[in-house]
């Protein structure tokens, strides 16, 4: 029915492609990848609305992960292709009318669409300059014949819905390629795989950095634990070049002082503070996207 429409499926789908040894490239164009794969059925009046909102939302994924500059492409209609002229325009002309409606300006690939519809490439450029399509947004009026899929409208007939094809990251794998690069390893905390490590000096504040450790972890941070018997310069070191958002040093006045003294990346010592002030410290750093 009509009011079943926008219908709206997504999965993070496993893809193949036998890409040639020398065009692979590190985690950036692999042969086998995830993509956060949707599909949308809508009718033609609602094509323009779904890509709005899929722009807008794109557009708050991108920024949470720290990328501002968007390229935007509308890659039309190839040689080889399946469909009519009329649906072609109808599909190209949606594309561009949405990212006029979003106030993005755009530049147009010719010929680089894909055989069943026109799409829009949302490309990034990584931390040397090079540009790589992530998010994509494609009209297909060509599917859904093939499909026979058809939906009953208000006046009671039968009609062919359209498909909306679309990836906000695209390949999960490049996304996270290009992310290690643009933050250079130093990956915000909200982000960082591993957010805070808890470091003793010597044995006897053991017991309390597995305390902290708990702690922290129960209040949902990602926590690591070392309590190796190596110098605690050494272990400094190792983790600083891990570069951790922050790194906490326990000795004896830390332990009595119920404390933590805390250094963030970069090097930066914060000097000691309790517990609960660093931990109001890295939520804020959280909440933040720091």
């Amino acid at each position: 029915s009509y009011r079943d429409l926008p219908l709206r499926y997504g999965e993070f789908g496993q893809c193949h492609r036998n890409e040639p040894s020398g065009g692979l490239h590190g985690i950036m164009r692999v042969r086998g990848f995830t993509q956060d794969d949707g599909h949308i059925f809508c009718t033609e009046e609602q094509i323009l609305k779904e890509c709005v909102d899929y722009t807008t939302l794109l557009q708050k994924v991108y920024t949470d992960f720290g990328f501002k500059n968007i390229i935007y492409k509308v890659a039309t209609r190839p040689e080889a292709r399946i469909g009519s002229d009329e649906s072609w325009d109808k599909a190209e002309n949606a594309l561009m009318e949405s990212l006029r409606a979003s106030g993005c300006e755009f530049e147009i690939a010719p010929g680089d669409g894909a055989f069943y519809g026109p799409k829009i490439e949302y490309t990034l450029k990584d931390a040397i300059g090079r540009q790589w399509q992530c998010g994509t947004m494609q009209v297909d009026f060509s599917m859904p014949e093939r499909l026979d899929a058809e939906y009953v409208g208000e006046d009671g007939a039968r009609h062919r819905p359209v498909m909306l094809h679309r990836a906000i990251v695209g390949s999960l794998e490049r996304f996270i390629g290009i992310l290690i690069e643009e933050h250079a390893g130093a990956l915000p905390t909200w982000l960082a795989p591993v957010q805070v490590s808890v470091l003793n000096i010597t044995d006897a504040q053991a017991d309390y950095c597995r305390e902290i450790a708990k702690r922290l972890q129960n209040q949902g941070l990602r926590v690591n634990l070392d309590l190796r018997n190596e110098k605690i310069t050494y272990k400094i070191r190792e983790h600083s070049m891990q570069k951790l958002p922050y790194i906490l040093v326990v000795g004896d006045k830390e332990k009595e002082a119920g404390a933590v003294a805390v250094r963030a990346r970069g090097n930066k010592d914060l000097g000691v503070m309790s517990l609960e002030a660093f931990a109001q410290t890295i939520a804020s750093d959280i909440t933040q996207k720091a």
